[in-house]
């Protein structure tokens, strides 16, 4: 059994201090130096070329399209752009590598020395100083048959190289201090912005359940924040963000428990265990020397000219934490709604929902309410439930217009659901629409009126009390299809 310390504990008495290396696979058509397809899902071993299974003579050639994603990441990260650069040969044994070396960068990555302001839950910004963001080849991909899953205790191993040569992109930050408390909080949330940096410019799809991002955590304590770096330890691949919080909060009170005990924290790689979200002993941890670094000598160096970086930097889109400040501005949103917007994965269906004519709190309304309820229901994200956000815009425009009330209005909404046509469709298909004729109103409130007299005399009187009563009854007998409004103002005029 693992001793541990008390959070609270553990960062009263030790500074942490995090390093955090995250591995984005770049969404091109081909792997980074072959036109192997880039594919996912595809049979074992069919996403293959001589070059991506190391087979010997086979000369690799650079994949233009990862080197411009790779300079796109690199300039979101406001990192300086490398003039010349060069791959190198990374040197070790594993299965998974078929060449016995992995094609990367060392001492000359295509981006260094940047930064990343990250915004905590409470809205307080947090620097994140990047060291460097390099180009690299992804590994293939071992599976370990036997009732624990890994290869220990495993029967057999099994090797799929369509992973093998997916162009990465690897972000290193400099050791990242003065979080104290909120160590895990700042992990979580650099690592959640780096994704949404990787969608919104459209370097990679970023599905974190698929592997697309992964981040290798590195935690380390001291007894103070001016005192000498700790030993760290590396808990690697841990692929959402809830793992990785919990991985920093673990990796903090075991280390410190073991401190506590006079012991010495071991550098070393560390798996993360979901289901109970701790942490257990790999490896020793390699040093660079170990891994035999020299330049790649099959491939020349990059020399990315000034004119292209420029082009590239004149094309990117909003920063994503930018975009989200702009719109919050725009619809009017507090910064509590617009945590639980983009908490919710709505910020896209409810901006679109906006551009097609809809005011930003009943966008909010719909996606946030009825929608996100059905979301969850039948265990879909937002956009896929079912209904556009021009059917939503629609939707809303007919309740503007006083066609349908919130309350038909839902019923239409469930028609649209149910894949019944457009709003248009399903008011008219369902015979959903407001009751605007004054005629058969009055002719629904008279009888309402004579058989509750008390009722009406009551207001007839002045007692404004009951007027609920006769509403709720005429809404009854309309199935809802009458305006609330509208019926208080003849229910009014027919009492004098």
């Amino acid at each position: 059994m693992t001793t541990l310390v008390d959070y609270d504990d553990a960062i009263s008495r030790f500074d942490p201090v995090l390093g955090i290396e995250v591995h984005v696979e770049l969404g091109t058509a081909t792997k980074m130096f072959d036109d192997a397809p880039a594919s996912f899902g595809e049979q074992p071993n069919t996403s293959v070329t001589p070059v991506s299974l190391g087979l010997p003579g086979a000369l690799p050639v650079v994949n233009a399209r990862a080197v411009e994603y790779a300079i796109r990441i690199g300039l979101a990260l406001n990192c300086q752009i490398a003039e010349t650069c060069r791959f190198a040969r990374k040197n070790y044994f594993y299965p998974d590598v078929p060449k016995n070396f992995q094609t990367s960068q060392y001492d000359e990555p295509i981006a260094y020395e940047g930064y990343l302001d990250v915004e905590l839950d409470d809205g307080e910004i947090f620097r994140v100083e990047i060291e460097r963001a390099h180009m690299e080849e992804d590994a293939g991909k071992n599976t370990h048959v036997g009732a624990t899953g890994r290869l220990q205790g495993a029967d057999y191993s099994l090797v799929d190289y369509n992973r093998a040569g997916i162009p990465l992109v690897e972000i290193v930050t400099k050791p990242i201090t003065g979080a104290g408390e909120r160590a895990p909080e700042v992990a979580r949330a650099y690592v959640s912005a780096l994704r949404d940096i990787f969608r919104a410019f459209g370097v990679s799809e970023a599905r974190m359940e698929r592997g697309n991002v992964r981040a290798d955590v590195n935690v380390s304590l001291r007894p103070s924040p001016d005192a000498p770096l700790g030993t760290r330890t590396e808990t690697k691949n841990v692929n959402s963000f809830r793992s990785i919080e919990r991985a920093v909060r673990y990796e903090i009170s075991r280390q410190a428990a073991v401190l506590d005990g006079g012991g010495s924290v071991l550098q070393e790689t560390r798996h993360f265990h979901e289901e109970d979200g701790t942490t257990s002993s790999g490896r020793v941890k390699s040093d660079a020397e170990d891994y035999r670094y020299f330049p790649e000598p099959d491939l020349v160096p990059l020399a990315p000219s000034r004119d292209w970086v420029e082009e590239i930097r004149a094309g990117l889109p909003e920063l994503p934490a930018v975009r989200r400040r702009r719109l919050r501005e725009e619809w009017g949103y507090s910064e509590e709604e617009m945590r639980d917007v983009i908490n919710a994965g709505a910020l896209e269906v409810i901006e679109a929902t906006v551009a097609a004519g809809a005011g930003a709190p009943a966008a909010r309304k719909w996606w946030m309410g009825e929608l996100s309820r059905t979301a969850k229901e039948r265990g879909v994200e937002l956009a896929e439930v079912g209904v556009t956000p021009e059917q939503v815009a629609q939707l809303q425009a007919l309740v503007d217009a006083g066609r349908v009330n919130d309350k038909l209005a839902r019923q239409v909404l469930e028609g649209v659901l149910a894949g019944e046509g457009s709003p248009e469709e399903v008011v008219t298909a369902r015979g959903l629409e407001v009751v605007s004729d004054d005629g058969p109103l009055l002719e629904v409130i008279d009888a309402t009126l004579a058989d509750q007299p008390d009722i009406a005399e009551k207001i007839r009187s002045g007692n404004l009390g009951p007027m609920g009563v006769i509403i709720g009854a005429v809404m009854k007998a309309t199935r809802g299809q009458a305006d609330a409004g509208r019926v208080r103002e003849l229910v009014m005029e027919r009492l004098g």
